[in-house]
């Protein structure tokens, strides 16, 4: 007499997977709308109000490659600072100036012909951090 494990194993999987829906029907999708109902398992981050004045991503169209794009990147940062230092206004200038405006003045921040590197990106980033820390410090006041 010759025994199948055929109807055994399906049985076990059936098992399986009506154990699992239990479990599934409690998965949530991720929402960055903070509640006090959010569920633990969601990963989702809400955003803090502060964050309403980020620098905006550059379009992808504005340069070939990411490095020049973070180039453009941290010279509008530059640019906000000096309108902050300018005006000592702690209003959000980062959405204020346009990407063609960055682009004009970015021949100001060009050390090098290489159209793939014209910046020193680390270079203007740092000089952006120093000059909004200094903005954030004012304003925190």
């Amino acid at each position: 007499m010759t025994h199948s494990l055929a109807p055994v194993r399906v049985l076990g999987l059936a098992t399986m997977v009506l154990g699992a829906l239990p479990n599934a029907a409690l998965a949530q999708t991720p929402t960055t709308q903070p509640s006090g109902e959010t569920p633990f398992n969601s990963m989702a981050i809400a955003r803090d109000e502060n964050d309403a004045c980020r620098v905006p991503k550059p379009p992808a169209d504005l340069a070939e490659t990411a490095y020049v794009r973070n180039g453009y990147r941290a010279i509008l940062r530059i640019m906000a600072a000096e309108k902050w230092q300018e005006s000592h206004s702690c209003e959000c200038y980062l959405t204020q100036i346009t990407w063609q405006e960055v682009v004009e003045r970015s021949a100001d921040f060009v050390l090098s012909n290489d159209a793939r590197r014209p910046f020193d990106v680390s270079q203007l980033r740092q000089l952006a951090d120093e000059m909004l820390a200094e903005r954030d410090r004012a304003c925190i006041e």
